[in-house]
């Protein structure tokens, strides 16, 4: 995994210096507002994202250049995603990738109009010429992202899982709702890598689904394991939270033991989906490897 934790390193680098050239500068009116767009998206995550989206265009031959538009767009509906999660609305949370949530460090009314903010400049930047040479396949890119990020993906996802606080449920329904709320956006990001290059063929476009049903749901039942068994330093955010707040996760039908082992099945469903890209194919069995062995 050396040679993994290098690309990581350097997709990581990469997306540090795109967003920082994309997002308008903290001089620009309104200051506030842009300062705090920079504050929430520059230093910090992971960045998984960006990087099942590269790995998705590297497996079907795209440029990574043209991959950079739709990596963007996702970390940007990301990066709104959690800001808007941390309000106290939401989760009421003070502490995001090591450092105080938007709303703690600016206001409550600037961190909701960071998210709305970061919103439009994902679509503004995945409609832009350079990320798709085919209009037809760009079109549908656009309508992917957007079905991902709304009710019937992530921000959906969100009204389940706060809906269902202080409820006990079921597997399939806590999978309905991991599949909207975290999955929807991590599938986006390995399709709209793929299709940065054009249209998918038919058999890459059902393997790369597959493995990011997985991965999604993968990573998700990670999440919940370290929330329980890690501290809020190394996790970069209030660990525990899940569970004072009663919400739904994979360890009110579990223990850790057995969410591991599922966590492991998942992953080796998804590896056995992009086995059909061959060597091309290795940055994302690393990625999906790297969500099982993750410690934050």
């Amino acid at each position: 995994m050396a040679d993994f934790a290098a690309w990581s390193r350097g997709i990581q680098a990469r997306m540090e210096s795109v967003l920082a050239r994309v997002l308008p500068e903290a001089a620009i009116a309104p200051e506030k507002l842009h300062a705090a767009m920079r504050y929430a998206t520059l230093g910090g995550g992971k960045r998984i994202r960006p990087m099942l989206a590269f790995a998705a265009g590297e497996a079907v031959g795209v440029d990574a250049a043209r991959v950079e538009y739709a990596a963007c767009a996702v970390e940007l509906i990301h990066v709104y995603s959690l800001t808007h999660d941390d309000l106290p609305c939401m989760d009421d949370d003070d502490l995001r990738r090591g450092k105080p949530t938007c709303h703690v460090q600016f206001d409550e009314a600037t961190a909701l109009l960071v998210g709305d903010a970061l919103q439009s400049l994902a679509f503004e930047l995945l409609a832009s010429p350079e990320a798709c040479a085919d209009t037809a396949t760009q079109v549908a890119m656009l309508a992917l992202l957007a079905k991902a990020s709304g009710s019937r993906g992530m921000a959906g996802g969100q009204a389940v899982d706060l809906a269902a606080t202080g409820k006990t449920l079921e597997l399939a329904e806590l999978e309905f709702m991991h599949i909207h709320k975290t999955g929807a956006l991590i599938q986006a990001a390995v399709l709209l890598g793929g299709m940065s290059g054009g249209a998918l063929a038919a058999e890459a476009r059902t393997g790369l689904e597959r493995f990011a049903h997985c991965v999604g749901l993968a990573f998700q039942v990670m999440d919940d394991v370290l929330d329980a068994e890690t501290d809020t330093a190394t996790l970069g955010k209030t660990a525990g939270k899940d569970a004072a707040q009663g919400k739904a996760t994979y360890l009110t039908l579990m223990n850790a033991k057995e969410a591991r082992i599922y966590a492991r099945e998942l992953i080796d469903d998804a590896l056995a989906a992009v086995s059909i890209f061959g060597p091309a194919g290795q940055r994302l069995s690393d990625i999906a490897r790297f969500i099982i062995e993750r410690r934050y």
